[in-house]
């Protein structure tokens, strides 16, 4: 493999990270209402996300799952559901009308980052589109005569890292905005604005199709 072909794949990971998604949606959501640490612990869900799609996809799980029905179904559901269960939360809060604290007690700190791993984790690890993205790239890109795993790691290794500089660059922007994150009416907005995108990204991936 050489540094085009490194290039070139990275290119076409960027296009896909840049592009509106859940994960874009997902630190949306968070900075504003949890704080910047809470973002970048989305990232770190998402970092370690790639790493099990990437293993999965390296080991020939995925090709199982993409050419199961019942599988790719199981999967799908269960990250349609994930989706819509974040977006319809939100969106009872907003018409409750519940607001994030502006202070978080030390003790409650750890769990509340805790949470926000998690959640980045879970949006990207229950969506098979990430292994379906590396099956579709690593033919392309690693060729048939190298170390098939150790090319694999390392573009999973690029694509995680442009989530990093994109997602990152995303949480500096909303919490330099922290201050109107902090307006309750805001809050509410933003919270209803989410919940609506995360519903119709549940919907769509559930219509998704191998």
């Amino acid at each position: 493999m050489t540094l085009l072909e490194i290039a070139a794949f990275a290119l076409v990971a960027a296009l896909l990270v840049i592009s509106p998604g859940p994960n874009g949606v997902l630190i949306a959501k968070t900075v504003p209402t949890s704080g910047k640490a809470a973002g970048f612990a989305n990232i770190a869900g998402f970092f370690a996300s790639f790493y099990l799609h990437g293993t999965l996809s390296i080991l020939g799980i995925s090709i199982i799952l993409v050419q199961s029905a019942e599988l790719f179904f199981i999967v799908k559901m269960l990250g349609a559901a994930y989706l819509c269960y974040i977006g319809i939360k939100a969106l009872w809060q907003a018409w409750k009308g519940v607001t994030a604290r502006a202070e978080v007690a030390p003790a409650k700190r750890r769990r509340t980052l805790l949470r926000a791993v998690g959640e980045g984790f879970l949006t990207n690890a229950l969506n098979p589109k990430v292994s379906m993205f590396y099956l579709a790239a690593f033919p392309q890109f690693i060729p048939v005569s190298t170390d098939a795993a150790k090319w694999g790691f390392l573009l999973v290794t690029v694509h995680a890292a442009i989530n990093i500089l994109w997602f990152g660059s995303l949480v500096l922007l909303f919490s330099s905005l922290k201050g109107l994150g902090q307006n309750p009416r805001l809050q509410r907005w933003l919270k209803a604005a989410t919940g609506a995108v995360f519903v119709g990204f549940g919907l769509k991936l559930a219509t998704l199709r191998p």
